[in-house]
């Protein structure tokens, strides 16, 4: 896994966007927090929120089926590939689309996060012992894979991950620095800032996808960057 040497630029800019977080981080904070349809997950260090029917039954079986059309096998950023790490099927979800496009604008106004800071959202399958292992969303700035992100907004800020459907078992979102797990609840959503309240990147967001023993699981992810996207 290759490394890099960052120069005084990039630590400038590292910086500003930190500065960027801590003050975009705080709104979204107070925002999920003042939103009564939003839960805030009990853990200290990190700031998780949860919420039902983000989606209704109908969204999410017109989603499911789109991800089947457009699955492939899902990859990671190159610099950190390691064969069996991700397993699930993936599929870029293009805004063009009516619903994914309602279903965007629904993410970015519960935020209150602006849509040019939004990735394109990602849909993913996991089938029977696909999983995806321990990771972080945010971007390890010493990393290789850095450098293809500065110009396509930098850092990442916010995750907002979707459940399409129940699982029949396994399948859970689990946060490994506290051993706490989130269960796959067609229509609810997770949301979590990937920095802490500075603004630097915070590795009590480290999760992992669990394997799926029986049945399947849909989801969406949506991820912001501290700039604008792309």
């Amino acid at each position: 896994m290759g490394t890099i040497k960052l120069s005084k630029k990039d630590r400038a800019f590292i910086a500003h966007q930190a500065n960027v977080m801590q003050a975009e981080g705080a709104q979204v904070m107070q925002r999920l927090t003042d939103n009564p349809a939003m839960f805030r997950v009990p853990l200290d260090q990190v700031a998780i929120f949860a919420a039902g029917a983000f989606l209704s039954h109908e969204e999410c079986d017109e989603m499911m089926a789109i991800m089947d059309q457009l699955a492939e096998p899902s990859t990671l950023f190159k610099a950190d590939y390691i064969e069996g790490y991700r397993t699930s099927y993936s599929s870029h979800m293009q805004s063009a689309h009516p619903l994914i496009d309602r279903i965007e604008q629904r993410i970015c106004d519960t935020l209150g996060l602006p849509r040019d800071k939004g990735e394109t959202i990602q849909g993913q399958r996991y089938q029977p012992g696909q999983e995806f292992k321990p990771h972080c969303d945010y971007f390890h700035v010493e990393r290789e894979h850095w450098l293809d992100n500065v110009d396509r907004g930098g850092q990442r800020s916010w995750t907002a991950m979707i459940y399409l459907n129940d699982v029949e078992e396994g399948g859970a979102t689990r946060f490994t620095s506290y051993d706490a797990a989130i269960s796959p609840q067609k229509g609810a959503i997770v949301v979590w800032n990937n920095m802490k309240e500075d603004g630097t990147p915070n590795p009590f967001t480290m999760h992992a996808g669990e394997p799926v023993i029986r049945g399947t699981k849909y989801i969406l992810t949506k991820w912001f960057r501290a700039g604008k996207w792309g």
